[in-house]
């Protein structure tokens, strides 16, 4: 099935939701450099961090939870922030997220210290949380007909993986030639311009008075998620019998399976069960996880290895990852029309395969500081990311396939909140049990396996071409 053949998904209140806005590339645009944004953020610190730790002396547990912060937050209030969406409108969550998201911008250069820099991240993660479910259900007003917003979700899938990208880049460079201090202009300047731009080019969508919070499943989601993900970010300076792993990974189990039955009772629950279990859907946010955890895997393994196994420079080392953002912007790039030719789940099980070999190609190298970079870790450099873009375009058509209009907030929020938990559950896990080869061994095993699944689900009717609408993004 092509995504221009994608049925219209099953809402009666498409006429009073979805009001397309009258500058689709402009608000496509706009949404899309929010998004790219956030996920920057996210890595904005990354390749500066040793440099963090001396400005601060810092020591190696200060660190993990400096570079945590932002994603601790971001990930739990992903679910709640996708109720917010819906039940308030997408425009008016997403102005909200960008005002806590600019103000903590604002703030984290101007820290003192560890601590207020660190609250500046989990606000910046609290604000992030609101604006990314809420920019796409915008964005389904942007293109309320389903082959324009199938499209336009082509696109939209890779724009994560390229923030990612753009962070690690950037973030050396303008630690190299400014400071890292200088790495929060770019979310603060990309909000600002959001806030202003938004009235002009963004369609308001209706909010959905009639839904409850669902409080109670939103601090279980809340609480679980962050305290199991703290859990196992901090198994790099702790051992897993520690009380500091176990305590918060136990507690947070404990919370997310009260969640789980809570949802099941729940009249309007924050995130209905069926929801999960429709075998596309699961499979493609296993996608979206697995590949969110081998980019993000590679990206600090051999940012790491560059600058203390090779003593790289963090310019030198942003250069390095070159080869690795063109791969994306031209896998990206092609995988719209490829989704549009062979249909999302093809392009998903295509792009998680290429995606594994990369990483496979990686495991061989063993990461020696004397294998040379264009014959060793160049090759896997330039496969990851071109499968990593592929697989996340389709699993992002895939995930929201058929979501009405009055859950694409709740869409929104568990597709992101895959991509946060993927690089820190799986990459916690297999870092602690193997080493660097094997991390990358046993992740492109699992992107193989999923690649598998997905070939083997129930195949549509055969792709056929058909005309794009007027206005479609792609």
């Amino acid at each position: 099935m092509t995504v221009a053949d994608t049925p219209a998904p099953c809402d009666t209140g498409t006429a009073k939701t979805a009001i397309a806005s009258p500058h689709p590339r402009r608000a496509f645009a706009l949404l899309g450099a929010v998004q790219i944004t956030l996920i920057f953020t996210l890595a904005a610190i990354a390749v500066p961090l040793p440099e963090i730790g001396r400005a601060f002396g810092l020591e190696r547990a200060d660190l993990i939870l400096l570079s945590a912060a932002y994603g601790l937050t971001f990930a739990g209030l992903l679910l709640f922030g996708g109720r917010l969406s819906d039940r308030y409108g997408g425009r008016r969550t997403l102005t909200a997220g960008l005002i806590l998201f600019a103000a903590a911008s604002a703030a984290a250069p101007f820290a003192p210290g560890i601590g207020t820099l660190l609250m500046a991240r989990f606000a910046q993660g609290a604000g992030a949380a609101l604006v990314a479910p809420a920019a796409m259900a915008v964005l389904r007003a942007v293109f309320p007909a389903p082959g324009a917003y199938g499209r336009a979700m082509a696109t939209w899938g890779g724009l994560s993986v390229l923030g990612a990208t753009a962070g690690n880049l950037l973030s050396g460079v303008i630690a190299a030639l400014l400071s890292w201090r200088w790495s929060f202009a770019v979310p603060l300047a990309v909000a600002v311009a959001a806030l202003i731009l938004a009235p002009r080019l963004l369609p308001d969508t209706a909010p959905s008075r009639g839904r409850a919070l669902d409080l109670p499943g939103a601090l279980l989601a809340t609480a679980g998620i962050t305290l199991a993900s703290y859990g196992l970010v901090v198994t790099d300076a702790l051992p897993w019998s520690s009380a500091g792993v176990l305590v918060p990974l136990l507690i947070g189990a404990a919370l997310l399976i009260g969640f789980w039955y809570a949802e099941r009772r729940a009249g309007d629950p924050l995130l209905p069960p069926r929801f999960l279990l429709d075998r596309r859907r699961a499979l493609a946010l296993a996608a979206i996880a697995l590949s969110a955890c081998g980019t993000a895997m590679t990206f600090v393994t051999l940012s790491l290895h560059l600058q203390q196994d090779r003593d790289w420079s963090p310019l030198r080392t942003s250069a390095a990852f070159v080869p690795f953002a063109i791969a994306l912007l031209a896998s990206g790039r092609a995988a719209g029309p490829l989704i549009a030719r062979f249909g999302p789940r093809v392009v998903t099980a295509a792009g998680l395969a290429t995606a594994a070999a990369g990483l496979v190609l990686l495991a061989l190298t063993g990461l020696d500081p004397h294998t040379p970079y264009a014959s060793a870790l160049l090759p896997g450099l330039v496969l990851l990311p071109a499968g990593a873009a592929a697989s996340f375009a389709g699993a992002a058509v895939l995930t929201t396939h058929g979501v009405p209009h009055e859950r694409t907030g709740l869409a929104g929020g568990v597709l992101n909140t895959a991509m946060e938990l993927g690089p820190t559950v799986f990459f916690a896990t297999v870092l602690t049990f193997g080493g660097d080869a094997i991390s990358f061994a046993a992740t492109g095993a699992a992107l193989a396996l999923v690649a598998t699944l997905n070939l083997r689900v129930r195949r549509s009717r055969p792709p056929r071409t058909s005309p794009r609408p007027q206005g479609a993004m792609l």
